[in-house]
């Protein structure tokens, strides 16, 4: 069975922190498995469709976590070459540990040349600086000694989603991965992604991705969702739109594609 996850909507900064809330406990009430939350540092243009992520993604988790009891709460995708991997690895850790381990670290390396101009980061480097990072979270994570103590420790997994569908996203993918979450795909896409993931893949990987419903036709997105679950999508995450309709929409979704 597919696992239904959704894409909280976070690109309003008008937006109540507790409508992220409401939406969150909404979708645990109805069945879905993960609430992911987008990110972005200093976007050039306005927070909206192209920019999600008003609220920084794993402060949000922590807000979230002590709202809900089931859901598993994710960064989709939080771009990591902006980061020091030891303090993204540390909070984590700290937010698997006080949610009671529904914390999954969703990673991707950015797409905007001037968000990383602004923050000072190189976006030339970036491939290189998400996988020397992803090296050192997951060691972090297993137990290695990396000059000091790293607390707390995992008493579960923590999962890595590697989000994109780039070559260098999908090798990425295989080699860190737990999840891999494709963006925009039809089921022949999805397929063949899959495919390059489980040729390289040094562990198992749980697939899966986004799509978008901000209202319209559902027959047309019941039917994607639908193609996609047959080429072998594990989980479908749905981004239904700004806060103004969402939940209608997830409701709908979840009673028309049942878990």
């Amino acid at each position: 069975m597919v696992e239904l996850q959704v894409v909280l909507p976070d690109e309003s900064p008008s937006m109540p922190p507790e409508r992220l809330t409401d939406l969150a406990v909404a979708a645990e009430e109805l069945g879905y498995g993960t609430a992911w939350l987008p990110d972005h540092l200093l976007p050039p243009g306005e927070f909206g469709p192209t920019y999600g992520g008003v609220y920084e993604p794993l402060v949000t988790i922590g807000f979230l976590a002590a709202r809900t009891t089931r859901i598993r709460l994710g960064t989709s995708v939080l771009v990591l070459p902006m980061r020091s991997p030891y303090v993204v690895a540390k909070q984590a850790a700290t937010l698997h540990r006080l949610s009671g381990e529904r914390v999954v670290l969703g990673i991707g390396a950015g797409w905007n040349a001037t968000e990383f101009a602004s923050v000072g980061a190189s976006f030339d480097e970036r491939g290189r600086r998400t996988d020397e990072g992803l090296e050192i979270i997951r060691g972090l994570f297993e137990g290695e000694d990396r000059g000091g103590v790293f607390e707390p420790k995992l008493r579960a997994p923590l999962p890595i989603m590697i989000g994109g569908t780039t070559g260098p996203a999908l090798r990425r993918a295989a080699r860190f991965g737990d999840e891999w979450q494709g963006l925009r795909l039809d089921g022949p896409g999805f397929a063949a992604a899959v495919e390059r993931i489980r040729a390289e893949a040094v562990r198992p990987v749980e697939v899966g991705t986004r799509l978008d419903w901000p209202g319209g036709d559902v027959d047309a997105i019941v039917k994607l969702a639908h193609e996609l679950i047959d080429a072998g999508a594990e989980t479908l995450a749905v981004s239904f739109g700004d806060e103004t309709g969402a939940l209608d929409r997830m409701t709908s979704f979840a009673r028309l594609l049942p878990q």
